[in-house]
């Protein structure tokens, strides 16, 4: 079973998240912050991290930096999920190695089968 890492500082957001990856056989965490993050990512080793930027303490940028920047975590995908719309931040998030960016709103179906994708690639 795929374990999946969610994190967002809105507790909607996280609620439904996790509510749809068990709802397809995912084994879920939740994050509600950069720091809760970061220590799941190093002791549950997830196969992808759905990860807002904008967060009161560690942002999602230095997350996925992080995640890319050590050895042992560099094959867990990450996929943004922000309100951050702007061509530069899309790009800073790509640049930094996400697999995929999705900007606030998004479609659920359409993250689903991202997320299907990504896990069997």
């Amino acid at each position: 079973m795929h374990k999946i890492l969610v994190v967002d500082d809105d507790p909607y957001i996280l609620m439904s998240l996790e509510f749809l990856m068990k709802k397809d056989g995912y084994e879920v965490k939740v994050a509600r912050n950069g720091t809760e993050a970061l220590d799941l990512i190093n002791t549950e080793m997830p196969s992808l991290v759905l990860l807002d930027i904008m967060m009161p303490d560690v942002d999602g940028y230095a997350i996925c930096k992080y995640i890319k920047g050590t050895k042992k975590l560099k094959d867990i995908k990450v996929v943004f999920l922000s309100a951050k719309s702007k061509e530069s931040d899309i790009q800073k998030g790509y640049d930094l190695g996400a697999s995929l960016y999705i900007t606030k709103p998004f479609s659920t179906r359409d993250l689903m089968k991202h997320v299907k994708e990504l896990i069997a690639s």
